[in-house]
């Protein structure tokens, strides 16, 4: 993405409209500190039109009336116009959040056109009517479209989270208000021009960039029927507080300490391949991060040697050069926040075995060096506090008792992983870890799959059919005795 990019209009029920107010949201590179982009804010008044032109579509457009296969097509054309414009999805991300270039290009753009391609997939299977044999006579069970839903998307894979909660909706047959974080509101507006060349009815989908305030404002709409949320635990539990005025359903996907668990019979070199790319994914920056990672006592010097090795060649620097796997924090609040932990992490007594500060050479930008810490105790605030940057610790135990107890000890349940050469006893080590999603021998995130968390780590799903469920109304109707009967 090269140079100044300026937006003076709102997406407003299919199309770009001028805002109601004069407020402005200034995009600032993580890597110059340059401001790369300007877009509208949007208020209160431009969710109050967007909200209405969502409930009229709903209520009274052909959108939700629509054959589903004219659904599809549509969904389609979408999913195809992302594909075609990845390149420069991907630089858009990349400049706004520091998401290293490769990272951008396969885990934010193509990454969501394998969400939308699965939602699909989802939708031309979906049971929408089945028949049952009630105790008192035969019912048939439908499921029909929620309504208007306030799908709100963080800065760290905001391509990712938006096909999550858009492409579901959508084929459901609901019309949805799409806020995406005021950081990274760019790639949003390439959404836009793709929807719209997609032929979505007028009203159907609005996009409003915003901060806090209008957010919640959106999810406290009286017109809203379903609120998907994904961010912070602290934000989710305010989107949950005030979406329940209304009793609007909502699902959140939050934050995550997920435990990556190297069985003493783990092959290392396996092990830290695997781990590594995915414990400082994304700069750090991902609710999936196997960010503390279990060793057996028995072989920690070892593992510590190697993972050190691994992070400290780990390549920063500026997010769009394609070398680069690790990038800018996307704010300076974040770099801040990282170098904090780091200092915790210190007086704690862990042992800094790589990183700990700001790399060599780059003064500017919103950097922190890959870090690693050894010798971390579960009790520690940096292994049990979400730092949402490049920090990953180890964490010795003694048998797999202690490790499955360590591992399930946090107010997360995410994700995780476990690596071992007995693929069959991996599988068993995860039916007793308390977490949304779990990996054995791999890292992945399949979206024909639910993912979601335990405890702290959210409310409900998203992908799979259970995610495309929670779009989803039940109707139970109640059919005379012997109809049906042949």
């Amino acid at each position: 993405m090269a140079g100044l990019v300026e937006h003076g209009t709102l997406f407003v029920g299919g199309r770009f409209a001028e805002p109601v107010g004069d407020e402005v949201i200034e995009v600032v590179s993580p890597h110059s500190e340059e401001v790369v982009g300007r877009v509208p804010h949007a208020s209160r008044a431009d969710v109050d039109r967007a909200v209405a032109a969502a409930r009229r579509a709903f209520d009274e457009g052909p959108w939700p009336r629509l054959p589903l296969d004219e659904r599809i097509a549509v969904v389609t054309r979408i999913k195809d116009g992302v594909a075609a414009r990845y390149e420069e999805i991907a630089r858009s991300i990349s400049a706004q959040n520091g998401s290293p270039y490769s990272f951008s290009v396969m885990g934010q753009a193509l990454a969501s056109t394998l969400v939308w391609e699965a939602a699909i997939t989802v939708a031309r299977d979906f049971p929408y009517e089945t028949r049952r044999t009630g105790i008192l006579g035969p019912i048939l069970v439908r499921r029909e479209p929620v309504g208007v839903a306030a799908a709100i998307v963080p800065w760290n894979v905001p391509q990712f989270t938006a096909a999550a909660k858009l492409a579901p909706a959508l084929l459901a047959g609901c019309t949805a208000v799409l806020k995406p974080a005021p950081e990274t509101p760019l790639d949003a507006y390439i959404l836009a021009e793709i929807v719209q060349e997609a032929g979505l009815p007028e009203g159907v989908l609005s996009i409003l960039p915003a901060g806090r305030e209008t957010g919640e404002y959106l999810v406290g709409h009286p017109g809203v029927d379903k609120v998907s949320f994904t961010g912070s635990v602290a934000a989710g539990r305010r989107v949950m507080e005030v979406a329940s005025r209304n009793l609007t359903r909502v699902t959140l996907e939050l934050g995550g300490k997920s435990a990556a668990v190297l069985l003493p019979d783990a092959d290392l070199e396996a092990a830290v391949a695997g781990i590594v790319p995915n414990a400082w994914m994304n700069n750090g920056q991902a609710c999936v991060a196997q960010t503390r990672v279990l060793v057996p006592r028995s072989r920690y010097d070892e593992t510590a040697e190697a993972f050190t090795a691994a992070a400290s060649a780990l390549v920063v620097g500026d997010p769009l050069d394609p070398a680069t796997q690790v990038g800018p924090l996307v704010a300076h609040r974040q770099q801040r926040r990282a170098l904090d932990y780091i200092g915790i992490g210190r007086k704690e007594g862990a042992e800094l075995l790589t990183g700990g500060g700001r790399p060599p050479g780059l003064e500017r930008g919103w950097y922190v060096e890959p870090t690693l810490f050894g010798g971390v105790d579960n009790g520690m605030r940096i292994a049990r506090e979400e730092i949402f940057g490049p920090v990953v610790c180890l964490l010795p135990y003694g048998d797999e008792a202690e490790a499955l107890r360590i591992a399930n000890d946090s107010e997360y349940g995410l994700s995780g992983s476990v690596w071992t050469s007995d693929t069959e006893h991996g599988i068993d080590f995860a039916r007793h870890v308390r977490t949304g999603s779990f990996n054995v021998n791999t890292f992945s995130l399949d979206m024909l799959g639910p993912f979601g968390g335990y405890k702290n780590s959210g409310l409900g799903r998203e992908f799979g059919p259970e995610g495309y469920g929670e779009y989803l109304e039940h109707k139970t109707i109640h059919l005379p005795a012997g109809h049906g009967v042949e």
